[in-house]
């Protein structure tokens, strides 16, 4: 028999990630890599053991996260979301804790479109007077 997990979908800018949790011991596993190997940097890492950290369960649970799209802080974010939302489907009452961090509202902000005319979203092209 296949052991309870609960999961959570996060996303951040481009990135998408479906966050799973088990009973366990503390294993982080993100695209089949450890949790500090996939992430080096020290405030990605922060980033994405936020929620564990928030509601005191770090080394309590077994987590397996697969990660796409974008670039590496957009993909810690997305971690960071999901795995606040695999927390309160585990137990709904640490959604006002996480609420209070600010970890579960989804961060909307997104790459400006480029406009016609300009260079980039907003940089125009160089005016000159003759």
């Amino acid at each position: 028999m296949a052991t309870q997990y609960y999961e959570g979908v996060g996303r951040r800018k481009t990135s998408s990630a479906r966050v799973r949790i088990t009973s366990g011991h503390g294993k982080f596993v993100i695209n089949d890599k450890s949790s500090e190997e996939y992430f080096p940097r020290l405030g990605d890492f922060e980033k994405v053991m936020a929620p564990l950290r928030a509601v005191d369960m770090e080394g309590r649970l077994d987590i397996t996260a697969k990660v796409k799209g974008g670039g590496i802080t957009g993909q810690a974010g997305a971690v960071c979301h999901g795995l606040a939302r695999a927390l309160i489907k585990m137990d709904p009452e640490l959604r006002p804790q996480l609420r209070e961090d600010r970890l579960l509202t989804r961060d909307a902000r997104m790459k400006e479109r480029k406009k016609p005319g300009l260079k980039r979203a907003r940089k125009a092209p160089t005016y000159t007077k003759r």
